[in-house]
């Protein structure tokens, strides 16, 4: 039984600061504008492992940027440092207005990171390129960033066209492309094989790719997007 002397006087929310990484990287030979291509990795992963796997695509000249998830994964081994952490992009509990607010809040920061940047340099075109966790991000961020989107890879995802609510003309502009694995027992490829199928018949410019391979971030997703990203000028 609640004490009836207990008053509760002020309850309410603050913030919290917590310090995210990102890295800036330029590629190929000086130019006066150049696109901008902004990574975000898987659940538990961080910007420094996803570069590692992304190697091949630094051989595109642009702009590559790396931005670390701002949730820090506890590491029960105690074996490595908080730097050296995994990384969540958003907090899901299977409730899909919770889902839609972090997915939100993420593409915020995201924003800021890019808008302060694009102070200090000149960006022909902007792609985003998200896999799993980020990837689910990637799309959000594209289609409701979708002026300041050219490019979108999603890997092993579902783009949430939902988000839309129909306004089909916002995102005709849009290339898009969804690489996912044929052995992919994660994420099932055919709500995604749908999403792209939705997106070509209001007009989008989208592609569906199946990769022999499982949902585990690998070289044959990266040589894909490679390939596709060059087939589009860069």
């Amino acid at each position: 039984m609640a004490d009836p002397e207990l008053d509760v006087l002020v309850s309410g929310k603050t913030s919290f600061k917590i310090e995210v990484p990102y890295q800036l990287i330029e590629s190929g030979p000086k130019a006066e504008s150049k696109p901008l291509i902004v990574y975000l990795h898987g659940f538990g992963e961080n910007a420094e492992t996803f570069r590692n796997e992304c190697e091949e695509l630094l051989g595109i000249p642009a702009y590559h940027l790396f931005i670390q998830a701002p949730y820090p994964l506890y590491d029960r081994s105690r074996k490595k440092e908080v730097s050296e952490w995994g990384r969540a992009w958003y907090l899901y509990d299977g409730n899909q207005s919770q889902f839609t607010r972090s997915l939100e809040l993420a593409s915020e920061f995201i924003q800021e990171v890019i808008d302060n940047l694009l102070k200090v340099i000149s960006v022909s075109r902007i792609c985003v390129f998200g896999y799993s966790m980020g990837g689910y991000l990637a799309g959000y961020f594209a289609l409701t960033r979708w002026k300041h989107v050219n490019e979108l890879i999603v890997v092993g995802a579902r783009i949430k066209s939902e988000v839309l609510n129909d306004k089909w003309e916002h995102v005709k502009h849009l290339n898009v492309l969804a690489l996912h694995g044929s052995e992919d027992d994660k994420v099932k490829p055919d709500p995604q094989q749908a999403e792209i199928d939705k997106m070509k018949e209001n007009g989008v410019r989208a592609e569906f790719i199946l990769v022999g391979e499982s949902h585990s971030f690998s070289q044959g997703y990266v040589t894909e997007a490679a390939d596709w990203l060059k087939k589009r000028g860069y």
